[in-house]
Formats: C-alpha cells, sequence, structure tokens
C-alpha cells in the first residue's frame, strides 16, 4: 500500500497551516507551525512571492491530499465520483473524504491522528455494522455503525485517543458512546459543519481547467 512517508510537521509547514496530523502535539505549543509558521527548505523564510492563480489552486489540492492523507490517484477517482453526483462537486468532494472508513475512526476518537486511525483499520481493528472491514477508503454510509473489536478496545493508546475526542467533543454528523468505543455515522456533513479553512472551489476550478 502506497503512502506519503514526508515528515508530519513538515507537511503543515509547508501548507501554512494545523493539518492535525501529529495528534495532541498539535493541540500544545511544541507544534511546529507554532514555532516556525513559515515553508519549510533553504528558501522557506522570503516572503512577498506572488503565486499564480494556477499555483493556488494547486496548493489548495494538496493542503485537502494531506489533510485527508489520500494521494493523488485515490484523489482522482474521489473527484470523479463527487463530479458524478448531483449537487455541488465541491461539497460532494468532502463529504465523500468524510465517508471514508480511516476518517469516520478518526472522527470517533479510534486514533489520535488519521494515521493512526487508518493504522488501527489496517490492523483489522474495525467493524463495520458487525463485520470486520480493514480497507481504510472503505465508504461508510449514513446509518452505518462503526466500532472497534474487543482487542482493539483494550490497547492503551485506543483508550487514550478515545478519551482525548470525548473531552474535545465529536461532530454533530456522528453518535459516539466512548465508553463502548462504537458510534454511528448519522449522515455526511454539511459544508457548513467542516473547516472553513478549506476552499474546495478551488480543487473543482483547477481539475476543471
Amino acid at each position: 500500500m502506497a503512502r506519503n512517508l514526508d515528515p508530519k510537521c513538515r507537511q503543515c509547514r509547508r501548507e501554512g497551516e494545523k493539518l492535525f496530523l501529529k495528534g495532541e502535539k498539535c493541540f500544545t505549543d511544541k507544534c511546529s507551525i507554532e514555532r516556525r509558521s513559515y515553508a519549510p527548505g533553504q528558501h522557506g523564510q522570503r516572503s512577498g512571492q506572488r503565486m499564480s492563480g494556477y499555483g493556488i489552486q494547486l496548493r489548495e489540492k494538496q493542503k485537502i491530499r494531506r489533510l485527508y492523507g489520500v494521494l493523488e490517484r485515490q484523489f482522482r477517482k474521489v473527484y470523479a465520483e463527487a463530479d458524478r453526483r448531483k449537487g455541488q462537486t465541491g461539497e460532494n468532494l468532502l463529504q465523500l473524504l468524510e465517508g471514508r472508513l480511516d476518517a469516520v475512526a478518526y472522527r470517533m476518537g479510534f486514533g489520535v491522528s488519521r494515521a493512526e486511525a487508518r493504522q488501527v483499520v489496517r490492523h483489522n481493528g474495525v467493524l463495520v455494522n458487525g463485520k470486520r472491514v480493514n480497507i481504510p477508503s472503505y465508504t461508510v454510509k449514513p446509518g452505518d455503525t462503526v466500532e472497534l473489536t474487543e482487542s482493539a478496545r483494550g490497547q492503551l493508546r485506543v483508550k487514550a485517543s478515545i478519551e482525548a475526542a470525548d473531552s474535545r467533543g465529536f461532530p454533530e454528523w456522528i453518535e459516539v458512546d466512548a465508553k463502548a468505543g462504537k458510534g454511528v455515522f448519522k449522515a455526511y456533513p454539511q459544508r457548513a459543519e467542516l473547516p472553513q479553512t478549506i476552499n474546495e472551489s478551488l480543487v473543482v476550478e483547477l481539475y476543471s481547467r
């Protein structure tokens, strides 16, 4: 399985904002964005550089890809499906990304980051409607029940992750029983419920060229 092995903090610095790729560290003053808010590399501190329209669109696409941990080929497939569906393509895109099993597991607190939630899924630690599913890109449908296996629930890291997520609160589109390590994916999130720092219309413009 192909993965993006670039350092997580470097990815956040490249996009100039927190992508929450390192779990709890992102909520502390040890976050790299808090310490070095400029882009990585030799010329990272240069300011005043103007970016073309294409460059701005490309950066937004890369940001969304990194945020959800999706590679280019996977992202294009998700975009093609979003474009086929009724409604606004940009909103469909974000809903499909949030409907991935690894994203749902992360939102339910099964991992402190999307990468850790993906690992729990890959290691057979998640059940969907009572059946074991180990494919991170599996599409969770509204009404599906997602829960941890008994062995996964016993892991200290998973317990700590669920407790941390419970203390921060869960999104409106999922319902979670933190003690039982299970939840229900109630519906696809509305655009207003997702981060306003994402500008999905730029991605639509990029792929419409």
